[in-house]
């Protein structure tokens, strides 16, 4: 009776501790401006959704937004440039990414997670 009675707390505590793990958060992330001037960027998720964030100043940097973990396509169209850069990247559950325009001749996006 004892070990039947051990087993049964045993399996409730195991469903207790389950229950109480922590969620994974949904991915992040932001974009950084290095150059000089604002520019517009399009972070279109794996899933379909669109986030515009747009008038991202020189110098700026914008907050950490949320969307679906998946795979992420971050298109910038910057004032003043014919070009606009484009990086694939993959956004896992509990990360922080930061999409940067990058300054120099040809602008061009980095990645850091």
């Amino acid at each position: 009776m004892k070990q039947f009675l051990f087993g049964i707390l045993s399996l409730g505590f195991f469903v207790l501790m389950s229950a109480c793990t922590p969620e994974e958060a949904a991915p992040q992330f932001r974009v950084s401006n290095e150059r000089g001037d604002k520019a517009n960027v399009q972070i279109q998720t794996s899933g379909g959704n669109t986030i515009n964030i747009n008038d991202v100043q020189a110098g700026q940097m914008t907050v950490f937004q949320s969307a679906p973990e998946g795979a992420v396509v971050a298109t910038a169209v910057i004032q003043n440039e014919p070009v606009s850069p484009t990086v694939t990247f993959y956004a896992w559950k509990d990360t922080r990414t930061t999409v940067t325009i990058q300054s120099g001749s040809t602008p061009t996006l980095r990645i850091d997670q």
